[in-house]
Formats: C-alpha cells, sequence, structure tokens
C-alpha cells in the first residue's frame, strides 16, 4: 500500500503555517553559499517557504497535493510579484527531470505516506537531486506520545492514521527511529541529523518530537 493524503487547509487558521521556518533561513544561507539554484519546496502546503527561497533570489518549484495550497501558494507569489512554478501532484511522483535541483526542501511533509510509500518517495528525491545536491527534510519520531500512546489506528509497524476532526483528519503519520533512518537513507550520504523536541508552545506543554535531516546525493 502506497498512501500519501493532503492536509484539509480550509480547517487550518494557525498564522504559523504562513511563516518561514527558523531553519529555512539557515539553508538560505548555506545554500547561497554553494551556489545552489534550482530549490524544490517539497510539499510547499501554503507555500510560505516557497515564497522566502524566491524572495532570496532562488528559482523555485513547487508543489503539494492540496489544491488549496497551491492555489493559495500562486495567488501569493503573483501578489509579491515572484516566479514561482507550482504543481498539484503527489509526492510518489514527481513530475520533474532527473537531476534537476541542487536543493530540496521538505519541512514537516514526508512523513504523510505509509512504509511503502516513503521508501518510494526517498527514490524520487534521489532521482530529482542534482549529484551533491542536498535535501533537508523532517521525519516524525518514534519516541512521540501519538505514536506510542494516542491509539491511533496502524496501518504497518511504521505508520499511524490521525482520526480527530482538524485539517490532518485521515491523513497517515510515518514514524522512525535513528537506525530507522540510516536504513532509508542508504541511496544518500548523511551529512547530519537532529532529534529535536519541541516540548513548550503556544503556553503548552508538548511532546513532539522529530528527526531533522540533512543528506546530500551521491
Amino acid at each position: 500500500m502506497n498512501i500519501s493524503r493532503a492536509w484539509d487547509w480550509k480547517q487550518e487558521t494557525d498564522p504559523f503555517w504562513l511563516k518561514p521556518s527558523e531553519e529555512s533561513y539557515y539553508f538560505a544561507n548555506r545554500w547561497k553559499e554553494m551556489n545552489f539554484k534550482n530549490l524544490l519546496d517539497f510539499g510547499c502546503g501554503l507555500g510560505r517557504h516557497s515564497i522566502f527561497f524566491a524572495k532570496q533570489g532562488f528559482h523555485v518549484w513547487a508543489f503539494d497535493l492540496s489544491e488549496d495550497g497551491v492555489n493559495t501558494l500562486t495567488g501569493w507569489a503573483k501578489k509579491e510579484n515572484l516566479s514561482i512554478n507550482t504543481h498539484i501532484c503527489d509526492m510518489l511522483k514527481l513530475p520533474y527531470p532527473d537531476q534537476y535541483f541542487d536543493g530540496i526542501f521538505a519541512y514537516h511533509v514526508i512523513s504523510h505516506t505509509d512504509t511503502k510509500g516513503m521508501e518510494a518517495i526517498l527514490s524520487e528525491i534521489h532521482r530529482v537531486l542534482k549529484p551533491n545536491g542536498e535535501i533537508f527534510l523532517s521525519l516524525c519520531s518514534k519516541e512521540i506520545w501519538s505514536y506510542k500512546e494516542a491509539g491511533y489506528p496502524k496501518i504497518d509497524d511504521n505508520t499511524i492514521v490521525k482520526t480527530e476532526e482538524g485539517p490532518e483528519q485521515g491523513v497517515p503519520h510515518f514514524y522512525v527511529t535513528f537506525d530507522d533512518i540510516i536504513q532509508l537513507f542508504g541511496e544518500f550520504e548523511i551529512r547530519h541529523i537532529r532529534h529535536v523536541d519541541d516540548c513548550y508552545y503556544a503556553g503548552e506543554k508538548h511532546n513532539s518530537k522529530h528527526y531533522f535531516i540533512l543528506a546530500k546525493s551521491r
């Protein structure tokens, strides 16, 4: 089974999803210094990172499975007078040529599939990255409450489906350990892995752990 499913952005009102992540500032500087030109915002959502990277002077491509998300980005880019190439597509099969991108930024998106889907997605990423191109991505940690204790239905050993009402209802979430990452990224050279616990935000305690991975195409 290969599954990917879009967020329902009509149900998401948090302005968090309109502001670039703190990691994007670092990678804008890193990739400028590396003379990267063509970037892919992988699963762009409403387009916050596409807009940010385009403003930094990169040539930006962006896609999402959500038509609402891509339409929001298209309107936003037009308002900002930015040229961003957008597609509505599934991350299991990317509409881009081989070895096309210098860098890929995939923030809180690749996890929205099952185990077989993850293997297919990483194969597609490897296909479209240039030799020595880089991918920065996040994956959900198996140490998190939603995987260990929430009781969500599982569709395989690594994947649960969220059932509560909201933008993620029915969306699969794939979880990993450190050893899982090493096995999954056999086609890549892993440069850096961080295991981050966002334990407090918006005035509340949380148990939200992710792996942040920087890898290079061989």
